[in-house]
């Protein structure tokens, strides 16, 4: 699996968390710090986004980190 292989499953499943919660795109990027823009580059896997990013989403969505990756 390359790198942006891996950053488009990341995404994905972000998006997947996020929709099975009921939240909205913009919300999460509300919730989470991030850019409304920014947060749709992540859900698809355009952007190689920091560790401290990724905790923040997923403090954001109240999941561990292990259920991103």
């Amino acid at each position: 699996m390359t790198t942006d292989e891996r950053m488009v499953a990341f995404g994905k499943r972000v998006r997947e968390v996020r929709k099975a919660k009921g939240i909205s795109q913009e919300k999460l990027a509300e919730m989470a710090g991030i850019d409304r823009s920014y947060m749709g580059n992540i859900e698809r896997g355009e952007k190689n986004i920091t560790l401290k990013k990724i905790y923040e989403i997923c403090d954001a969505l109240e999941i561990d980190i292990k259920l991103l990756i």
